[in-house]
């Protein structure tokens, strides 16, 4: 009974994200598009449909918690663990920023990509999940980050708080009214600021986007935190041998995907099949679908060395960084976000700053071309990001 409970569950969480996937597809759902547009060219419509996103898994959320459907205080990953590495967060939130803007797209958009014919995204999963098993199953992490990132993290026990999320740092309790009151006030603000702007009420598939891609994070919450996702981890206990990943979660993209490989590395090993990765083959079957149907279908690869190299660069920083943060732009940035905890926010602007970072500088050096180096570049951009005083440019705005 058990195991035929966790095969429910997986295909459940796999139609959903099957549906994630066509629907991004469809909407031109892209966090790092949603960046670039508004960095390039001041438009903030498909960045307010990422924030809609957020707001609609918020108030999601809110509500199986209040009716005590879903308890998001253990969660895969620990989104709201007392243990603030905030270091973490913001380091890994760089990190992966900059590293989905060389990749071409978050990893929600990797696997979009694949779906539509894109080799090079094929090739940017490969690296990332590669990376990203470093970083869970191998001792990577603990050589390279542990020793000096732990010693950054702040106990909020020691301070009597029970967890990150922000109605306990205001001394509150999570399904409290200070939870609900805090939550929509979030949620109403995002929604009032994204109909205010035209670019965003004015175009269809930012509305469908943000909200569908909102309620399939709800879904994924659901799904495996909810009455049957619950009958599995009961269930799961008494097992010898127990089955990975079990435990409540929504969508998020890098850690599958090193999951992935894992599974991929045995397949016969049906106890490596996790909820994330279904997730993953549903998002890249979703997207395929939906290529094939609307004629969108279409192989690329790289269109030379150079393009390589910055996709290889990215996928490295995707796979580390998005596992350092413990979360992607999807992951943290909508999944996260809508536990309401504090390193989700964090890792969220961190993400932001580091596409925007990379995205100016490359647009210096583009304007530029040979005169602008590397370093004069970020130097110029820091400063117009006013983060270094103007005596340090060493560019004038193109």
């Amino acid at each position: 009974m058990e195991i035929q409970a966790l095969k429910q569950l997986l295909l459940y969480a796999f139609i959903a994200a099957a549906v994630l996937g066509a629907l991004a597809h469809k909407t031109n759902f892209c966090t790092m598009g949603a960046v670039s547009d508004w960095v390039n060219m001041n438009k903030k419509g498909r960045l307010w449909a990422w924030f809609v996103a957020i707001a609609v898994a918020l108030i999601g959320a809110m509500i199986l918690e209040a009716r005590g459907v879903v308890s998001l205080g253990n969660t895969l990953p620990p989104y709201r663990t007392a243990n603030f590495a905030w270091l973490r967060y913001i380091l890994g939130g760089v990190m992966f920023g900059i590293g989905m803007t060389l990749a071409g797209g978050c990893g929600n958009k990797t696997l979009l990509n694949i779906g539509g014919g894109n080799m090079k995204s094929l090739f940017v999963l490969g690296v990332a999940g590669f990376f990203a098993y470093l970083m869970t199953k191998t001792d990577f992490y603990a050589v390279l980050f542990h020793s000096w990132i732990s010693g950054t993290a702040i106990n909020l026990g020691d301070f009597e708080v029970r967890s990150q999320a922000l109605p306990h740092i205001l001394g509150g309790d999570t399904g409290s009214t200070l939870h609900f009151v805090l939550g929509s006030l979030i949620a109403a603000a995002i929604l009032v600021m994204a109909f205010r702007d035209k670019s965003f009420r004015s175009n269809w598939n930012n509305i469908i986007g943000g909200v569908g891609v909102g309620l399939v994070i709800t879904a994924g919450w659901y799904i495996s935190g909810g009455p049957l996702g619950q009958e599995v981890m009961e269930a799961v206990d008494w097992l010898d041998e127990k089955p990975l990943g079990v435990g409540v979660q929504s969508y998020t993209f890098i850690n599958p995907m090193g999951e992935t490989l894992y599974y991929l590395a045995s397949p016969r090993d049906l106890l490596r099949v996790t909820f994330g990765v279904v997730a993953v083959a549903g998002v890249v079957l979703g997207s395929l679908a939906y290529a094939v149907v609307a004629r969108r279908f279409k192989l690329v690869w790289f269109r030379d060395r150079s393009d390589f190299i910055k996709h290889a660069v990215g996928a490295v920083l995707m796979g580390i960084g998005g596992v350092l943060a413990m979360g992607c732009s999807i992951g943290q940035g909508i999944s996260g976000t809508s536990t309401l905890a504090l390193g989700s926010f964090m890792a969220l602007g961190s993400i932001i700053f580091g596409a925007a970072l990379t995205m100016k500088v490359q647009y210096y050096q583009m304007m530029y071309e040979e005169e602008a180096s590397f370093g004069a570049s970020l130097l110029s951009v820091l400063v117009d990001m006013r983060l270094l005083p103007s005596s340090l440019r060493r560019l004038d705005p193109p």
